[in-house]
């Protein structure tokens, strides 16, 4: 992989259970306070996004970052 290219993955850093939504946040730049209220909205507010089944997806899905 090039040295310029960004991949989503999991924070270690800055997460409350896995690390998906501050993932997201690092990916796009956001804040990650933003992504996780922005999430969890969605998630009460659409009957047609079922958020902890996605959000367990996602965590089995998207690699944890690796710090060296």
């Amino acid at each position: 992989m090039s040295p310029g290219v960004q991949r989503l993955r999991r924070s270690v850093a800055d997460r409350w259970v896995a690390g998906v939504c501050g993932g997201i946040a690092e990916y796009l730049g956001l804040d990650p306070t933003l992504v996780r209220v922005v999430y969890v909205l969605l998630a009460i507010f659409s009957a047609a996004f079922p958020g902890i089944l996605v959000y367990l997806v996602l965590w089995f899905l998207i690699p944890e970052r690796e710090y060296y």
